[in-house]
């Protein structure tokens, strides 16, 4: 199959969503932090800024932090792409340290790419603590192949590609591209848990960390949203933290089918029978959900 993946989590325009107060024992409301995807930025007025400004419409005082990783905002694009994500966890985790508006605690919402790493900001980043995390179409057993790859005129694309055709593993590209350190190929399993900067370290693929398993595990809800036209993401049930099986790249297996979960080596297994797992699916291509749907299946966690 060949590698390539380009704006696998490229913002595509969301629509927003009306919404009821969040309890909170401190002030009366529970921040929200919101992480973008790839090609996205914090404050783009079409996708992260309509959302946070629709939530501060519609929850009256919530704190929303939409997330800018650099600067300015042109940094902040740049860096999904380009800037290692195990740096970008350590900013972030820098920057709630220090906000004293979420030190009682917090929700998450990542869109995309910005699923899985906010899934390592609760992994590593116990304090202040996520409450509860939103994946919103996130690729938590990485990516393999790409369906769709918009822009494909744009040299951005075509040098993505190009990287991942020449190895994703290799220690250039492994440090310099995103979308590597989540690019998971079943027919080399062995390089991918070896030299995967990101993915197999937070997916606990070459050594069990405690801390991992333990921080997960004080989530009150994780939730996984699936896109079951998704275009863009592939396999689409990584999204549900499920995979293509190692040694071919054709037959899938589920979450609970996995070794992950059957040796239960990040927790899932038991928060799973603690109910703090929820898979939602939604017929839109990626990141394409109406507020309808946003009201009725999200909100209700965040209340």
């Amino acid at each position: 199959m060949a590698a390539v993946l380009l704006a696998l989590t490229l913002a595509v325009p969301v629509l927003l969503v009306a919404s009821g107060p969040v309890p909170d024992t401190n002030n009366g409301t529970a921040p929200l932090v919101l992480w973008h995807g790839m090609g996205d930025s914090c404050c783009n007025p079409l996708s992260m800024g309509s959302i946070k400004k629709m939530m501060e419409e519609e929850i009256p005082g919530i704190y929303v932090l939409s997330l800018m990783i650099g600067k300015n905002v042109v940094e902040d694009t740049e860096n999904g792409f380009f800037l290692d994500v195990n740096t970008q966890v350590s900013m972030v985790c820098s920057q709630l340290a220090q906000d004293a508006r979420l030190q009682g605690g917090y929700n998450a919402m990542g869109f995309s790419q910005g699923g899985q790493f906010l899934r390592a900001v609760a992994q590593r980043c116990p304090s202040p603590p996520m409450r509860t995390l939103i994946s919103v179409g996130g690729q938590h057993q990485g990516v393999y192949g790409l369906p769709r790859c918009p822009g494909e005129s744009s040299h951005i694309c075509d040098m993505i590609r190009e990287a991942l055709n020449r190895g994703a593993y290799s220690d250039l590209v492994q440090k310099h591209l995103v979308q590597a350190q989540y690019w998971h190929d079943p027919l080399n399993d062995n390089l991918y848990k070896q030299h995967s900067l990101f993915l197999a370290d937070i997916n606990q693929e070459r050594v069990v960390n405690e801390t991992y398993r333990k921080n997960l595990q004080q989530l009150q809800k994780f939730v996984m949203v699936k896109f079951l036209q998704d275009t863009v993401v592939d396999p689409v049930d990584t999204e549900w933290f499920g995979f293509l099986k190692a040694g071919q790249a054709k037959e899938t297996e589920t979450l609970q089918e996995s070794a992950l979960y059957r040796e239960d080596r990040l927790g899932l297994a038991a928060m799973d029978k603690s109910h703090k797992l929820v898979f939602l699916s939604t017929d839109g291509d990626h990141l394409q959900f109406s507020r309808e749907w946003f009201t009725a299946n999200l909100l209700p966690f965040l209340r």
